[in-house]
């Protein structure tokens, strides 16, 4: 069964997400003077005294306020709070008790959950002040003051929590799960995707680009098998990336290609390839991840029976960098071909993981250098004595030679070509290292 879930909840920019991310020991929430700053809920797991659960990190809840985006994280925490076994009620010691955090607390109240009241910004060590007895008046029992930015408090805090949860169920098999980073230039659709593969509002959608600031994970489990998904912030180009807020979410979303297995790089049907999206999926093919192109809001394009295959065609010519990666056409607002993306995701994994055996590759050399040649410059002539595969994701091939300089990089796409030809390896990038017979040294090329 999952492990036990927790959620930090409060009013805007009583520190939430520095607490978050001292309880995980990550950085994984962005910390700003900004209210509003998360916007969606975060999830990562969290120990303590051997015990594991997961902690949501949730945006500020405005209960008094019924349009715009705070609507839609007040939406988000109230569905974090549906779903968690333990809530922590974060409010802060500077504001006192305010009207919100009374609102607050009568909604988690009303919930049934049981709740830790955690008091932010307790940072001098000692006697706790005065100030801290006025918050009994919420009704929620024990008082725990904390300081997030220098984690005073954090030790009794995960203790009263832990004090609330069961930890008897088994915890969840992760081994098998394939982490999916969703990304693409902004408003292409990748909130709309997962929550369409959710079925429920679990990200906020919004017609304005930049609503998804942090990188954010989800769990899914069908037919296809185990995955978590991550979705992004829209990567714009270095020169439109602002300072503050969206300089650390762009960060957060390359994080997520590097720690991810398949990367979907989404993008717009209606507007067609851009400059940013080149950039977008060559990040994804330098970190060497499995990689496929979903082509979104493929149901709002006019079109007749050569439509989808001429786009294809063009975008084989747009992404020629990445002729690998296969192209699926879908809809995350109707679903159509989704399923078929679940499949392409657990194929090109597969693929990305893939080992193949040093005497299957030598047997393919051969015959590729009968076929064709090596090049030779000045009388001398490329030898290829063997090639053995080293490392997977990405599959990577170290070649011997008699001399690397000889080598040149057409004969190693052309080796390249015959591999895949051979063995497969759709979906997934191709490393081919050069290393000179009884030499130590290594060049590696990214093809």
């Amino acid at each position: 069964m999952a492990k036990p879930i927790v959620a930090i909840v409060g009013r805007p920019n009583v520190g939430k997400s520095t607490i978050f991310n001292k309880l995980t020991g990550q950085r994984l929430a962005i910390v700003e003077d900004t209210p509003g700053v998360t916007r969606d809920r975060i999830f990562c797991d969290c120990e303590w005294c051997g015990n594991k659960f997961l902690l949501v990190d949730t945006g500020g809840i405005e209960p008094r306020i019924d349009d715009g985006l705070l609507a839609h994280m007040r939406e988000q925490a109230q569905i974090a709070i549906d779903s968690a076994d333990c809530i922590i009620m974060v409010t802060e010691l500077t504001n006192g008790v305010t009207p919100q955090d009374q609102d607050i607390a009568g909604m988690l109240m009303r919930s049934g959950k049981p709740v830790v009241l955690a008091v932010n910004k307790c940072d001098k060590i000692g006697e706790p002040p005065m100030e801290l007895y006025d918050f009994y008046s919420l009704g929620l029992g024990e008082i725990i003051p904390v300081s997030g930015v220098h984690g005073h408090g954090t030790g009794d805090l995960l203790d009263a929590v832990c004090a609330h949860l069961d930890f008897t169920r088994d915890d969840e098999d992760g081994d098998d799960r394939i982490t999916v980073a969703v990304i693409g230039r902004p408003n292409v659709g990748k909130s709309s995707l997962i929550n369409h593969i959710l079925g429920e509002n679990r990200l906020i959608v919004a017609n304005e680009a930049g609503t998804t600031r942090d990188a954010i994970d989800t769990l899914v489990e069908n037919k296809y098998g185990k995955f978590v998904f991550t979705d992004t912030a829209g990567l714009r180009k270095k020169g439109k990336v602002e300072s503050g807020v969206e300089r650390y979410s762009v960060l957060r979303s390359l994080a997520a290609v590097e720690r991810s297995r398949v990367c979907v790089i989404m993008i717009d049907a209606t507007v067609g390839f851009t400059e940013q999206d080149s950039k977008v999926a060559g990040y994804a093919h330098e970190q060497g991840k499995a990689c496929i192109i979903a082509v979104n809001k493929w149901d709002a394009v006019e079109k007749d029976s050569y439509t989808m295959d001429a786009m294809r065609k063009q975008l084989e010519e747009d992404f020629s960098f990445m002729s690998y990666a296969p192209i699926v056409f879908i809809s995350a607002k109707t679903g159509q071909r989704v399923d078929k993306l679940f499949e392409t995701i657990h194929f090109v994994d597969i693929q990305n993981g893939t080992r193949v055996p040093t005497g299957a590759l030598n047997e393919m050399l051969a015959r590729a250098t009968a076929k064709v040649q090596p090049p030779s410059d000045k009388g001398k002539r490329l030898k290829v004595f063997y090639i053995t595969q080293t490392s997977t994701r990405p599959p990577t091939f170290v070649c011997f030679v008699n001399q690397k300089a000889l080598f040149h990089f057409s004969y190693q796409r052309y080796l390249e070509n015959q591999i895949r030809e051979t063995f497969g390896l759709t979906g997934t990038p191709i490393r081919m290292i050069t290393r000179e017979h009884g030499d130590g040294s290594v060049k590696a090329g990214k093809v």
